[in-house]
């Protein structure tokens, strides 16, 4: 069993916010693979379901975002999970906006959600980034992240969100590059590769070489012409 954790903040005020981007991962996963109706359980929002042949958990904590972890371990030792059968969604400031990174383990980055899983779980689970842009000022940063997406983002978080969702299967078998590909076909396509026509070049006929009429006078005829 794989535990999907979506970090984000809880109420409709919270709904659209950049910080709230991993609840809405896990809300599109939810949508587009069946997954059982949410309902509320260790301290958070639970839904089930299958992706592939994996029994999958997903989870989106109640708790606020400073406190995360104490509703993802709750979670973990009901079910006897390690910390590497959690991978936790949430906003990335380091990463561009439309941007996804799919990792193993390592430290929060200052990341409040993060920073309360490591309290209760450690660091040995896995993430992936979803990138939402750096306001360019550190005391910018808590309005930023609180504020809700702009109209402008929305077909970049869109193309996201169902790249995430059409991943999930390979996430769940632990293959991150396959995920990560379904990812990117969403959000950068390949550009066709239709190649233009050649222009055709009109080349002039090449002219046919003139026969020389045959010279049937005789030699006193000759003569007689050159001297008139």
């Amino acid at each position: 069993m794989k535990l999907f954790v979506g970090l984000g903040n809880p109420g409709a005020k919270y709904a659209r916010n950049r910080h709230n981007i991993g609840f809405m991962a896990v809300d599109a996963i939810a949508r587009d693979h069946g997954f059982g109706p949410w309902r509320s359980k260790f301290q958070g929002e639970i839904s089930e379901g299958m992706l592939g042949r994996e029994k999958v958990l997903l989870l989106k904590p109640m708790t606020f975002m400073n406190r995360s972890g104490q509703s993802v371990g709750e979670a973990m030792r009901f079910f006897k999970l390690g910390s590497t059968d959690v991978t936790v969604f949430h906003d990335e400031l380091d990463l561009a906006p439309g941007k996804v990174r799919a990792k193993a383990g390592g430290g929060h980055a200052g990341h409040n959600g993060l920073r309360s899983i490591h309290d209760h779980i450690g660091a040995a689970y896995d993430r992936v980034r979803l990138g939402i842009g750096h306001p360019g000022r550190k005391e910018l940063v808590s309005p930023y992240v609180l504020g809700d997406f702009a109209k402008a983002d929305a077909d970049w978080l869109d193309d996201v969100l169902q790249g995430v969702a059409d991943g999930a299967v390979h996430l769940a078998a632990g293959d991150a590059a396959k995920f990560m590909n379904a990812v990117a076909l969403r959000t950068a396509p390949p550009r066709s590769s239709t190649t233009a026509p050649k222009s055709e070049t009109k080349t002039s006929p090449t002219p046919k070489a003139e026969t020389p009429t045959p010279d049937d006078r005789t030699a006193m005829q000759k003569l007689l012409d050159k001297f008139r």
